[in-house]
């Protein structure tokens, strides 16, 4: 607290942690505090009288910005053209609203002549390395500020108590079961029975989807249109990205799609367990492999995987802005030329079944995948092929019979 700091841009969401972050950086800085909140889908619930709650709590101007279009075009939909996937099962929700949200977190601070950033992620979590690399990227010469690392506050119980003390009202309560995070692409669940991974998650955990148990008996279809990679229509209607997306979610979600439970590895060496809820993501994600395949031969599509998982790590690790998340997403752009087409999603009881598929670019061909009598394919030239594919263990072979 050596620096001295005239104004600070906080990344502000109402809850009880940056509520209490702005009284703290006034009293141990003494500087001002300007309130950043970006709406990344999230909901209006969580949106509501959000610029009065950060006036209250002693913010000289509370900033909320509109992500949507711009996280799910320009962060959510490269996302989807890597393939990437988080240790098997994670569709990197959290980690893919971060960088587009740090960002626009650093351009309020250059446009109000901030000489300092803040945020609320604990010293436990991969959110602090994803902001903060952000930060480093974007305006190094800006000073950081993590209150979690600094004041000596360990619980909820303090939070509550020092706002108390100070007159600052908050809705918060000393009793928070479960830890969420909700964008246009998922909401996250942690805390609570979760910490026991032993333990099932009782329904209260879930928010966004219905029960697969008591989803719908009759399954619903869903036609995606892609074109060069992005998603265009949703059931034959032209929709922005964002609005195919909350289109999907509905849809999913509704029939239970998209829930996940998961042990995970985060950046900062410890496991945490999770429940995820991505519906349309889910969909979006089975789609576009769908097409894939379709349009990309195999040495394509396994160069296309490994830049998914590569990719993967970059996006959970926080490293947007470098260098070789360009170069990754340029491969990945370049493999997207040829995803154009159409898919059939079945949705059923928390499932989703990809039924039909076409593409102008379609690598298919019946004419030589039939099991029928056909006149392009001479049988007898694949014995050629693989003796020459297996000449390297043949010769192997022959050289141990020597021995």
């Amino acid at each position: 607290m050596s620096k001295e700091i005239k104004k600070v841009v906080l990344a502000y969401s109402g809850g009880l942690d940056t509520s209490a972050i702005i009284p703290w950086l006034k009293e141990n800085y003494g500087c001002e505090v300007v309130a950043f909140a970006a709406d990344v889908g999230q909901g209006d619930e969580e949106l509501e009288g959000l610029h009065d709650k950060a006036i209250a709590s002693g913010a000289s101007e509370c900033h909320i910005v509109d992500l949507k279009e711009e996280f799910v075009k320009d962060y959510i939909y490269p996302t989807i053209k890597t393939g990437a996937v988080y240790e098997g099962e994670y569709l990197l929700g959290t980690s893919m609203a971060r960088p587009v949200i740090a960002k626009a977190q650093v351009e309020v601070a250059r446009k109000v002549g901030a000489d300092a950033l803040s945020h609320g992620c604990t010293g436990k979590g991969n959110d602090q390395v994803r902001f903060e690399s952000t930060f480093s990227a974007l305006a190094p010469e800006l000073t950081v500020i993590a209150p979690w690392r600094e004041w000596d506050m360990v619980s909820r119980e303090d939070l509550l108590d020092y706002l108390a003390q100070r007159d600052i009202p908050t809705s918060a309560s000393a009793t928070k079961i479960y830890s969420r995070d909700a964008n246009a692409w998922h909401i996250s669940h942690e805390g609570g029975e979760l910490e026991d991974p032993w333990q099932e998650p009782s329904e209260q955990v879930w928010t966004m989807t219905v029960s697969p148990e008591d989803a719908p008996d009759k399954p619903e279809r869903v036609t995606l249109s892609f074109d060069k990679g992005e998603l265009t229509h949703v059931n034959d209607e032209a929709l922005s990205p964002y609005q195919a997306l909350v289109t999907l979610n509905n849809l999913a979600a509704a029939h239970g799609v998209g829930r996940i439970d998961i042990v995970e590895n985060r950046l900062v060496g410890m496991k945490s367990r999770g429940c995820y809820e991505t519906p349309g993501g889910t969909v979006l994600m089975k789609a576009y492999k769908a097409l894939e395949t379709m349009v990309l031969d195999k040495a394509a599509l396994k160069y296309r995987e490994q830049i998914g998982l590569e990719f993967s790590h970059v996006m959970y690790d926080g490293r947007w802005f470098t260098a070789l998340n360009d170069a990754l997403l340029a491969g990945a752009e370049s493999f997207a030329q040829k995803v154009t087409g159409d898919i059939v999603v079945k949705l059923y009881k928390g499932t989703a079944t990809v039924t039909q598929r076409r593409s102008p670019n379609s690598l298919y061909s019946e004419d030589f995948a039939t099991f029928g009598a056909d006149d392009v394919y001479d049988q007898k030239h694949a014995e050629g092929f693989i003796r020459l594919f297996s000449l390297s263990s043949r010769i192997a072979a022959l050289k141990d019979q020597q021995k």
